[in-house]
């Protein structure tokens, strides 16, 4: 059924409202609910051109209803769609500002948030350019450091999701897509740097027969021509550096010259 004054103001609502105020009969407050449901769903249509899907939209504006239902004094004399009205567009209001930020943040970060966004605009309207820290601080009374958490919370309102869309030469892909993946060779560079360690403990001829081998790729007979010994000796050596090297990468802590 519409909403209407006459509905508004018949015996029967005024006698649900008396019922609820001064028994707290919940029967009375479901029937009031129920009876003013059509204007929870008027104020939602207001709002469908939003991408917020209609039902969702309706079960905000009637949550609006139903705080309006329980708060309202009937007593005062004043019509009940005055009070409802603006409760539900509150309730409407806010669950778009709480919706339309892309992390969640709590409301008092919100709203400090919004008062530095405010202020940006204000002093640097005044000032003719961007304000500072320190000048937004002063204006706002608060500390830097309140500040600029205030900044890094207002980040979250135009935080893009990686599944977005961008375009890249002509092509669409998401922006997930553009982020790197994790190098496999990280682990090799930690790995490098302790054999680099534990090499020089060596001798400085074994040092250079291992770099000849693994760092240039010679054959042993190329290193025994530049090191000046046989090609067996290469060997033995090549043998003795890399068993010295293993046992030095898997102690704990190696000691120089143990």
């Amino acid at each position: 059924m519409a909403v209407t004054p006459s509905a508004e103001t018949s015996a029967g609502s005024a006698a649900l409202f008396d019922q609820w105020f001064h028994e707290r009969d919940f029967r009375a407050r479901d029937a009031l609910i129920e009876r003013f449901l059509p204007l929870a769903r008027k104020f939602a249509r207001r709002y469908t051109g939003s991408s917020e899907p209609y039902d969702d939209l309706v079960q905000v504006a009637s949550l609006g209803l139903v705080k309006a239902v329980e708060r309202f004094d009937p007593t005062r004399g004043f019509a009940f769609t005055s009070f409802a009205v603006p409760t539900i567009v509150g309730e409407l209001k806010r669950y778009f500002r709480d919706s339309s930020w892309a992390l969640h943040v709590d409301r008092s970060a919100q709203e400090l948030a919004r008062r530095i966004t405010d202020a940006r605009r204000e002093v640097g309207t005044s000032l003719g350019r961007s304000p500072t820290v320190g000048e937004l601080a002063e204006y706002l009374e608060l500390s830097d450091e309140e500040v600029l958490d205030g900044l890094q919370t207002s980040e979250a309102f135009d935080t893009v999701s990686l599944d977005a869309p961008r375009s890249r030469d002509g092509e669409t892909e998401k922006r997930l897509d553009a982020l790197g993946d994790e190098d496999g060779r990280l682990q090799m560079v930690d790995d490098q740097t302790t054999v680099f360690a534990a090499a020089a403990l060596l001798p400085e001829r074994e040092r250079r027969i291992l770099y000849l081998r693994f760092g240039e790729d010679l054959t042993q007979a190329e290193i025994a021509e530049q090191v000046g010994v046989s090609q067996m000796q290469v060997s033995r050596l090549l043998r003795k550096s890399v068993k010295r090297l293993r046992e030095l990468v898997t102690q704990d802590s190696p000691a120089p010259g143990s």
